[in-house]
């Protein structure tokens, strides 16, 4: 199964994906973890050490190696270059979660980025279509990314989002860009719920259909996201509302 986690910047989406990716882990579900987001924190919050994190080129800065695979430094390159091997070679290990690190593509008004552009779609199709157990794509915050076409064959995109009217915003504009690619199943999870009234507000603006789950705002989820550690799930009503949620989006990708 192919999760993409999406959503506003700052909702929360990364410390989701994490515990997402802990939960499957640990129900012996072989999980393949991929940081897509040019903040590059999703490695910190499952408990990478920094220095493990700084020796972890993002494959995309790694010009000698796409040089390589796209067939060396000249005007003609292929658009389906081979990357069947790069996953175990620069994966990270965690147990039955591995840990993969892909970089950012260069944006608009930039230099001419499209080697890398197509090494990394390469890449994406490659563990997306090709793994055979479960990975979660934590992808970059806002929409950007879903314009280039990255959340491509995933079978459900989750998108988190927070009781505010521009998060909310932010969740139409990528539902219609997921649409528009041909996902499957898409979802979304409220975040940071402090009350009634930001639960009823998440309700009001998202269809029932739509929504699998709010997660109450908890300062031991926002520990998490300054993790140093493992990656503990939460317990209580808080692990069981996750374990209800997570449950959820596993059984829309079937």
């Amino acid at each position: 199964m192919k999760i993409a986690i999406s959503g506003k910047g700052g909702v929360g989406k990364t410390t989701f994906a994490a515990n997402f990716a802990q939960w499957l882990s640990n129900k012996k579900i072989t999980v393949l973890a991929v940081d897509a987001d040019p903040d590059a924190s999703l490695g910190t919050v499952l408990g990478i050490s920094d220095e493990v994190l700084a020796n972890l080129k993002p494959i995309v800065d790694m010009k000698e190696l796409i040089e390589e695979r796209m067939g060396g430094s000249g005007t003609y390159y292929p658009l389906n270059p081979n990357v069947d091997d790069i996953l175990d070679d620069y994966s990270i290990p965690l147990g039955d979660l591995r840990f993969f690190r892909m970089g950012n593509i260069k944006g608009g008004g930039t230099s001419c980025y499209c080697k890398e552009n197509s090494f990394l779609r390469a890449l994406v199709n490659s563990l997306i279509l090709g793994e055979k157990d479960t990975v979660i794509l934590d992808m970059g915050a806002g929409i950007e990314q879903l314009t280039r076409g990255t959340a491509l064959g995933v079978d459900v995109l989750v998108i988190v989002t927070e009781p505010s009217r521009v998060s909310v915003q932010t969740v139409k504009v990528i539902q219609q860009l997921a649409g528009e690619l041909g996902i499957p199943r898409v979802v979304v999870v409220g975040n940071k719920v402090r009350n009634s009234k930001d639960e009823k507000f998440l309700r009001d603006h998202i269809p029932s259909e739509q929504l699998v789950g709010i997660i109450p705002y908890s300062d031991e989820l926002l520990e998490m996201s300054l993790n140093t550690g493992c990656v503990e799930l939460p317990g209580g009503s808080l692990g069981v509302e996750l374990n209800t949620i997570y449950q959820r989006i596993v059984d829309e990708g079937r």
